[in-house]
């Protein structure tokens, strides 16, 4: 509506215009029509008076007639042009009037009624004759159109002021549409903000009417589900089926909420079934309030604590896990609180210390541990080989029986320690045997250290090789830029020597100056011209290679409707495509604009849809489509022609690359075109891809950038278009 308000405002106003105009019209012409009768019934009247009376008689009959209208003039004149008698009498610029018609008229006695120029004016005039008198009626044209002018502007002025008065509520109306939009935008985006915050928190907002049975549910409540969002309100009945209530069903709640005082917090857990059928655990938590008209309302958030009461699971299990695998370390293992009472301790401990069942509980005292233990301490030291920190210590410790022990004690957050002891019994008796490997490792280092001097040398050789492969890269790219601008002076010099070869063979072939004699020179004219011409394409092609890979190839952006340019394309390749007896399939959104260069964009699609119908055989099909995908325009040419190798995908597109094949060795070309079209999308920030199977056919997508700036109106529909 808002969009067709305008329009027809537009439109209205435009009929008004039309209809006046052409009314306006139709009265001018019915204005000259009725003074040309009128004048032509006063020659009439003049005629038949002077029949009777004579020329004599000439200023009284003038005199008699009706009353003449403004600007009108009455005169009898002789044969030899003199004016006898007129009415009104005489002025000089009626005289000159009246001079001029009778020496357009001249001889003619027929009766003349219409309009012509006479003197300079244009006038309305009506001439008769009786006997050898001549009777001529004329009035000016701008006096005739006078009144008709003024009701003109009348109805000049009537339809502006209409017109600005529709304008004016057009303006009101969009004005008002505008805010409506912009409130609308408002309330969009405060919902979608708290639909978000509501999705990511896994949380849906109820709104429940207890006394009715409808609820309110937001959208993300309907994501949290699995469902799709509905808008409607939804009622107890609905969500019966999807509820588990630990008290009963939804109805004994709803009254259980009713029956309670109002304002109340309320916290419940209960569950709800997934779309897929599972289970999900939820709490609810809101308040309980006095609706507008005294009913219960429950007005609150809904938490998805799946998750939460999983992960207390899974705590509860690590808890046992963790339990079960001290229980199961092969060190002995105890864990103190920050008054050096027992938390936990493993079986080792208790054994190696041979503390009895009735001490090893949480809550006894550490010494009162190490007053019942068994095993004692007879010489500790601290181990070299470990760092000390501030909130821990590692020392090694042998006990009476001679076992050697690594205690590593840590503090824990809450004030307490964990202690850890190894038995390094095994340990001890292979310390000598680590001293002799430590002598041989020491060995094996000095052997790396040559090796790494080795490296050295070598990483000093690979710097050298990188150095020389920069040299050469800037060699190579000199040689690039070096052929590039001898392509683009070899192209320039070439063109001037085929031009004139194709004007001259074109001027011989038409027999401009003179026939030639032999009727087989005319065939050879015509080929040294194809020839010229598909020599100079092939130079421009060239050109406009070397121009792209020299980087001066610029683009000259405009914004143009790129479907108006694909229908021009095709309309060029039409001769070619009916000499074959090719269908042509073309489909295409109208008004689709884009940004780019014209010239580089008709010479992209020219050269895809030259190949492809090059490459069709006779009776084949080829296509044309284009469409919108986001930001982008892709137009894909496809045909039915033989295809292309897979061997062959990976080089097509470079300059100079045809698929040579016992079909194509048959078609010229100069196999630029596919390269100048990949370098000129991609000169665009678009992109081109191929796909083809042998005997099948080939398709080639381009995909274009959008321009950025507004788009204006909408897309319509895409019609779809056929060339036969």
């Amino acid at each position: 509506m808002q969009k067709a308000v305008p329009v027809l405002i537009l439109a209205f106003l435009a009929s008004i215009a039309v209809a006046g105009t052409l009314q306006a019209l139709d009265a001018r012409e019915r204005t000259i029509a009725a003074t040309a009768a009128n004048l032509d019934m006063t020659v009439a009247l003049a005629r038949a008076q002077l029949a009777r009376t004579g020329a004599g008689e000439a200023q009284s009959v003038l005199d008699h007639l009706p009353a003449p209208a403004p600007g009108a003039v009455f005169a009898v004149a002789g044969h030899d042009g003199t004016i006898l008698a007129t009415t009104p009498p005489r002025n000089p610029a009626s005289t000159a009037l009246l001079t001029a018609a009778l020496a357009d008229l001249g001889s003619d006695r027929q009766v003349a009624t219409g309009r012509r120029w006479t003197g300079g004016t244009e006038v309305v005039l009506a001439a008769g004759s009786v006997e050898a008198l001549r009777i001529v009626a004329l009035r000016p044209l701008d006096q005739v159109l006078a009144r008709w002018l003024s009701r003109t502007g009348l109805m000049i002025l009537f339809v502006a002021i209409t017109g600005a008065t529709l304008l004016a509520l057009g303006a009101a109306y969009y004005w008002q549409a505008s805010r409506a939009r912009r409130a609308d935008d408002i309330y969009n985006a405060v919902r979608a903000r708290l639909e978000t915050a509501l999705t990511h928190g896994r949380s849906g907002l109820w709104d429940w009417d207890l006394e009715d049975g409808r609820i309110y549910w937001s959208d993300s409540m309907f994501a949290l589900l699995g469902f799709e969002t509905r808008d409607d309100v939804l009622l107890d009945a609905d969500i019966e089926p999807l509820i588990d209530l630990a008290g009963g069903d939804i109805q004994s709640f709803a009254r259980e909420m009713r029956a309670r005082p109002t304002p109340q917090p309320v916290d419940e857990r209960f569950r709800m079934r997934h779309a897929d059928g599972q289970w999900i655990c939820m709490r609810a938590r809101g308040e309980l309030v006095a609706g507008p008209d005294g009913g219960r309302r429950l007005i609150g958030i809904v938490v998805d604590e799946t998750e939460e009461r999983r992960f207390a699971e899974h705590a509860r299990q690590a808890d046992e896990r963790i339990r079960d695998a001290i229980g199961a370390l092969s060190e002995a293992f105890v864990l103190w609180d920050a008054d050096n009472r027992l938390v936990i301790c493993n079986s080792k401990f208790q054994q190696l210390h041979r503390l009895p069942d009735t001490l090893v509980r949480p809550g006894t005292h550490y010494g009162d541990l190490l007053a019942a233990g068994y095993q004692s301490v007879v010489r500790m030291r601290h181990a070299a080989d470990m760092p000390c920190e501030h909130d821990g210590r590692t020392f090694e410790a042998q006990l009476a029986d001679g076992r050697w022990l690594t205690i590593n004690e840590r503090q824990t957050g809450d004030g307490g320690y964990v202690s850890v002891g190894t038995d390094i019994t095994s340990l001890k008796k292979q310390q000598e045997m680590l001293i002799d490997r430590e002598r041989q490792l020491k060995a094996t280092i000095a052997d790396l250290k040559r090796s790494r001097q080795v490296l050295e040398h070598q990483t000093q050789q690979f710097a050298e090789l990188a150095e020389k492969y920069a040299e050469e890269t800037v060699r190579a790219e000199a040689g690039s830029r070096a052929k590039s601008a001898f392509l683009a002076n070899m192209s320039h010099e070439l063109r001037t020597p085929l031009n004139a070869i194709i004007g001259f063979s074109e001027l011989m072939g038409n027999g401009t100056f003179g026939a030639l004699n032999q009727p087989r020179y005319v065939d050879y004219c015509k080929d040294i011209q194809a020839s010229g011409r598909y020599l100079l394409e092939f130079v421009d092609d060239i050109l406009e290679m070397s121009k792209i890979e020299a980087g001066e190839r610029e683009l000259r952006r405009e914004r143009f409707q790129l479907d108006r340019l694909l229908g021009e394309v095709l309309r060029a390749a039409k001769d070619d495509i009916d000499a074959k007896h090719l269908t042509v399939h073309a489909k295409w959104p109208v008004g689709a604009e884009i940004d780019a260069d014209r010239r580089a964009m008709r010479q992209i699609m020219r050269n895809l849809l030259s190949n492809a119908v090059k490459f069709t055989p006779e009776g084949g099909h080829v296509g044309l489509r284009m469409r919108r995908r986001g930001d982008r325009l892709v137009v894909y040419c496809e045909d039915s022609g033989i295809g292309i190798p897979p061997q062959a995908m990976k080089t097509l597109g470079r300059p100079f690359e045809q698929v040579q094949t016992q079909f194509t060795k048959t078609h010229s070309g100069s196999g630029l075109g596919l390269s100048i079209a990949k370098s000129l999308t991609e000169l665009h920030g678009g992109a081109l891809r191929i796909r083809s199977t042998v005997d099948v056919g080939t398709a080639v997508m381009v995909t274009l950038p959008v321009a950025t700036r507004e788009e204006r109106g909408s897309w319509p529909r895409d019609p779809a278009l056929a060339l036969h």
